[in-house]
């Protein structure tokens, strides 16, 4: 089951917050939205490619997602300093 584009945005924005908050990384809760959806979007690219699931419709992008926009963030962090 592919996730459409608009469902990916959300759900990627979720994936974000929730990185945001478990990591305690504050960027603000727009861009730690707009980093998880490119997170998202580049986790997926790269678990797809890796022929990797973890699970599969919307369950299996937020997990990806997720993972995605924790490393994201965590580079963003580092830059940032």
């Amino acid at each position: 089951m592919e996730v459409g584009w608009l469902a990916g945005i959300i759900i990627g924005g979720l994936a974000g917050w929730l990185a945001g908050k478990l990591m305690d990384i504050r960027f603000g809760i727009f861009m730690n939205i707009v980093i998880g959806m490119v997170g998202a979007v580049v986790a997926n690219a790269v678990f797809d490619a890796a022929n990797v699931h973890v699970a599969s419709g919307w369950l299996g992008y937020l997990v990806q997602g997720f993972v995605g926009s924790c490393i994201l963030l965590f580079v963003a962090k580092l830059v940032r300093r």
